[in-house]
């Protein structure tokens, strides 16, 4: 356990016990116990492991039972605590390149004096020196404590781990006017503390998905990674990922769906809504473990209460809440009302949460039986989509379709007259097309669907390589680079999602199974697993909401248990990687490799019966190459330079930002400030930004601060708050900022420097 450690060499008169105790600690979680248990009439034993912090810590727990109603239990205290320990004072993250101080502290507060000696075990990844000449061993009188410390120049990327050792010694040397104790346990405290150090740059992502499906003769797929020339040295990484079915990976990740901030009430539906699909999904196929339903639970049970807070008055709720003076979104309240009646087969929900839900919406339906719009919808590229009222109102059939109300309820028999006179009417756009379809489905009227696909198949875009999918007439193209394919845009996937649940949900059953139906689904499915981001998700809110519904309905009427084992193997220059097995009992595992070389040529290939879903994961970083970039973006610090006594512990950065794309407005808009190392934001400041329009919420991190903008236009938005050194660090890297429209692949980024970095390069 000892074997490693750079212990100082005692003088003659140290002596190490020869039967040690270690202490060894390095469990130090954000957060500790925050959980649902149900309890019977008994007590209920749960252990835990207590995290490493030497602190205080202060428990209490609520019970809701129906019989007798809300109870809360006395706060119970104890203390994590040992008398001899040592403590790291670190920063929690540092860009490649720069430099901080580590400083140990050993603190004595046993009833005898100590003799200790302090060692940082030496590691590749680092590069460390002692302040001072460092001695042997320290005295340490009771209630004592001594600092060592040493520079340090972090040399890997990643995580990377500092151990450090403090051990009382023997001694026959007074140490004041007594001879030093060794404890009779903890003789030897280790502590182990991570340090995050990052590329220089703006994190950029790539994925190559393939679903590949084995027959008599082997599957395969070449993989190509290529960067850019721009790229930040040895920044590039890449995994390959196997699994065995099409939803592991959101599965594995639910609560990592969206690679995107998710702090408003659409996007916390959004990050719920998966967790009832996976649990039908697993359900249906006799694939659901307790441990899987109980995180699952769990995630629908905190989302139910998160989303509360989004409610209005009236029963409906909107993006941010009713703090904001906004009224409650129709479209919203519909997907809320959806999604809690069905989670109700999993977890308990109010039925009054049910009814004001339903009572708003039916109070917005008109005489035609259509819906009237209310609120604020974030995403533009729907607007003649959700925004326009017929479009609104298939949405919210659906909805109501899919709780399931009966087709004979008078809301929904109404709501079927809009969009069957609508039908009649008028052409319909894409999108819209696809809902109406979908509703129709749902509502088990067969000839419609058939025409209506029948239309759709004639304005399908073909792919070469045996897709199928649907676009808009008009489309924001993704900055990325052409050698890579990018993932479609989120309104793409959600129309196309939409098109394969019509298919799905055909009556009688008999219309699914036919040949034609079966090979668009096939081709549907083959594009949509082509737009999963790494953890399973989309690039966006509905469009992983929907897709995911779609893909698990497909998962579940093509499931087997019978299926036979397929062999995967990823080759690079005619030489096996890795190779990776996928049966049944091990289908649901994301299986997963680094790949030894970016950029690089590989290929995967498939031997077996069933169909294997390969991902290819390239990461790496980038300096920011302002081009036509859709957003004008400007940041600054006040002050600009290093002047002053407080320039080096605290300043301002002022954003001047606007939208100077080719649309009117943006969408929601996210501007994500990361802090330059050392520095963190001063809350209050921050805070006050929730006032100034159009900002609706901040989140605040150690590392960041995200803002979320209802949108942009052409008029600058002027945004500043303050930062104060909590860390010194040398040779101090730029911190970059990114504005990023949450719905659509538009972005800008710049980077920033604080007043006295000796690496203050200004905006890029």
């Amino acid at each position: 356990m000892e074997r490693g450690f750079a212990v100082p060499l005692a003088a003659a008169d140290f002596k190490m016990e020869d039967a040690m105790e270690t202490s060894v600690r390095s469990f130090f979680p954000e957060t500790w116990i925050w959980s649902l248990k149900s309890l019977g009439k008994t007590e209920l034993t749960l252990p835990v492991t207590v995290p490493d912090t030497i602190t205080d810590w202060r428990a209490g727990a609520f019970c809701l039972s129906p019989a007798v109603g809300f109870g809360l239990a006395q706060t119970t205290f104890f203390k994590a605590f040992q008398p001899f320990f040592v403590d790291l004072t670190m920063p929690y993250s540092v860009i490649r390149g720069e430099a901080f101080t580590l400083k140990a502290t050993v603190y004595n507060y046993l009833k005898r004096p100590i003799q200790v000696s302090l060692s940082l075990l030496l590691s590749p990844d680092y590069d460390a020196t002692p302040t001072d000449k460092q001695q042997a061993s320290y005295c340490l009188p009771v209630d004592g404590r001594k600092t060592v410390s040493w520079n340090i120049i972090p040399k890997s990327l990643g995580e990377v781990n500092f151990t450090v050792t403090a051990e009382a010694l023997k001694s026959t040397q007074l140490c004041g006017n007594e001879i030093p104790e060794v404890p009779a346990k903890g003789q030897r405290d280790i502590i182990i503390k991570t340090l995050l150090v990052e590329p220089e740059g703006i994190e950029k992502e790539a994925v190559i998905n393939n679903l590949l499906c084995g027959a008599q003769d082997s599957q395969s797929t070449a993989i190509s990674l290529k960067v850019p020339e721009n790229i930040v040295e040895k920044s590039a990484r890449a995994f390959f990922c196997v699994l065995g079915d099409i939803l592991s990976s959101a599965i594995q990740n639910v609560q990592q769906l969206l690679r995107l901030p998710s702090g408003c009430g659409e996007q916390n539906m959004a990050l719920l809504a998966p967790n009832i699909y996976i649990l039908d999904y697993l359900n249906h196929t006799d694939q659901l473990t307790e441990e899987t339903k109980s995180k699952a639970i769990s995630y629908l049970v905190s989302g139910y209460q998160r989303q509360l807070n989004y409610k209005h008055a009236d029963g409906s709720y909107s993006t941010f809440g009713e703090w904001n003076n906004q009224p409650g979104d129709v479209w919203l309240t519909a997907f809320v009302l959806k999604s809690f009646s069905q989670m109700k087969r999993y977890i308990p929900v109010e039925e009054r949460q049910l009814i004001d839900a339903q009572t708003f919406l039916a109070l917005k339906q008109k005489s035609s039986g259509c819906f009237q719009s209310t609120g604020t919808l974030l995403n533009n590229a729907l607007k003649g989509g959700v925004d326009d009222e017929i479009t609104l109102s298939a949405y919210i059939t659906i909805a109501l379709l899919e709780m399931p109300l009966p087709v004979t309820h008078s809301v929904v028999r109404n709501a079927l007259f809009c969009l069957e006179t609508a039908y009649q009417q008028k052409e319909l756009p894409v999108y819209t097309q696809a809902l109406f379809g979908y509703a129709f489905a749902l509502a088990h009227k067969e000839d419609k669907v058939a025409a209506i696909l029948e239309s759709l198949q004639g304005k399908a875009v073909k792919g070469d390589d045996g897709t199928l999918h649907w676009e808009r007439p008009v489309k924001t193209e993704a900055k990325q680079p052409s050698y890579y394919q990018p993932l479609a845009p989120s309104a793409e996937v959600e129309m196309t999602s939409y098109v394969l649940l019509t298919c799905l949900n055909r009556h009688p059953a008999i219309a699914i199974l036919a040949k034609d139906n079966l090979e668009m689904i096939t081709k549907i499915v083959r594009w949509l697993t082509r737009q999963q981001n790494p953890s399973g998700g989309f690039s966006s809110t509905q469009d992983t909401v929907v897709a995911l519904h779609a893909l698990s309905l497909y998962a579940a009427m093509t499931f087997s248990k019978n299926t036979a084992g397929s062999k995967v193997a990823l080759k690079s220059g005619g030489n096996n990687v890795k190779e990776f097995h996928v049966d049944n009992a091990n289908r649901l595992l994301f299986q997963c490799e680094a790949l030894p070389s970016v950029p690089g040529e590989y290929a995967a290939v498939v031997t077996g019966e069933s169909c294997i879903y390969v991902q290819t994961t390239l990461k790496y970083n980038v300096l920011p190459h302002p081009e036509d970039d859709p957003f004008a973006l400007i940041v600054n610090t006040i002050p600009e330079t290093c002047v002053g006594v407080k320039a080096h512990k605290e300043f301002n950065i002022a954003i001047n930002v606007s939208y100077i794309g080719q649309r009117p407005a943006s969408n929601m808009a996210i501007i994500n400030i990361k802090m330059v190392s050392g520095f963190a934001p001063n809350k209050p400041s921050v805070k006050k930004l929730e006032k100034q329009a159009p900002i609706q919420r901040v989140d605040i991190t150690a590392t960041n601060v995200v803002l979320y903008l209802e949108k942009l236009t052409n008029a600058t938005e002027h945004i500043s708050f303050m930062v104060e050194r909590n860390f010194e660090i040398q040779n101090q890297r730029p911190a970059f900022v990114e504005v990023f429209d949450y719905y659509v692949a538009e972005s800008a980024e710049v980077s920033y420097s604080a007043p006295c970095s000796t690496a203050n390069v200004g905006n890029a």
